[in-house]
């Protein structure tokens, strides 16, 4: 079936979105704004004497090289900042994947952003939490005990999930906003994209569980803030932006957040078809 919203063109991408879409010239500018939006949190935040919290993906995460960069430049200090990890590869019984795998999002946080921090500035380990398949509510717990989440940033996947939020088409739209951190398997379309983008393709070497934080995480944050980037981001960000809101499409359940944005390079505005 035609979807009108598929067919809105670049240049009126943004005119009546029920999430506000921001357009920017390249992917080094998606990236560029996100890293600025963490840094300038979290340096408001210190100046308050208050502490920042953000759920952090990974996908995307061009934008960390440019956030330790300027930590490190301008001497932000971390100490007081939890990084909340949206989501983690699980093996088949429900524990995590090798920390040493290429797919791990543990071991991307640990190579690519506490390693890279200076120690003097960088948040304690026990301040950098994945959620736990052994233990789904202490994720939920810390946000609690914290007082909410500052930011969730993150990406929008091939099926209009968030973090692994993957549809589940039985659900009403707030059921579905309602769901806890919890482990679940990957989507069919969600396996192959990935293996795509992540092994080549090797689609038999992706695995089939994950643990992801919570739908009522992700909303409830005070700030929603996706970045998208890639070609099949084309019809993704059109349905998410202005499709009907439904748990078939779990990103078009940001339409009701109130602070909401939508971060698009120059390849995901154009029209997909």
């Amino acid at each position: 079936m035609d979807k009108a919203y598929y067919h809105i063109s670049e240049e009126a991408l943004g005119e009546g979105a029920k999430i506000p879409l921001v357009k920017m010239e390249s992917s080094a500018a998606v990236f560029r704004a996100m890293a600025d939006k963490m840094a300038d949190c979290i340096l408001a935040n210190n100046a308050a004497g208050k502490h920042t919290v953000f759920i952090c993906p990974v996908g995307p995460v061009g934008q960390y090289p440019l956030f330790v960069e300027r930590v490190n430049r301008e001497r932000i200090s971390l100490k007081n900042v939890w990084f909340l990890n949206m989501d983690e590869y699980l093996e088949d019984d429900d524990t995590y994947i090798d920390r040493s795998s290429p797919l791990s999002f543990r071991g991307f946080m640990d190579r690519v952003v506490y390693s890279q921090i200076d120690p003097e500035l960088v948040m304690p380990e026990n301040q950098r939490v994945f959620p736990d398949p052994a233990d789904p509510a202490h994720i939920d717990n810390v946000i609690e005990e914290l007082g909410g989440v500052d930011i969730a940033f993150g990406g929008i996947g091939i099926t209009g999930h968030l973090a692994f939020n993957e549809p589940q088409e039985e659900l009403s739209c707030a059921e579905f906003a309602a769901l806890p951190t919890r482990a679940r398997d990957i989507r069919p379309e969600t396996r192959a994209t990935n293996s795509v983008g992540d092994l080549g393709g090797a689609l038999e070497c992706m695995p089939k569980r994950c643990v992801t934080i919570g739908m009522k995480q992700i909303l409830g944050a005070r700030e929603v803030c996706l970045g998208v980037f890639r070609d099949w981001h084309r019809a993704v960000v059109r349905r998410a932006a202005y499709g009907e809101q439904t748990a078939e499409f779990p990103a078009t359940l940001a339409q009701n957040h109130p602070n909401a944005c939508i971060y698009i390079n120059d390849v995901a505005a154009k029209q997909p078809y």
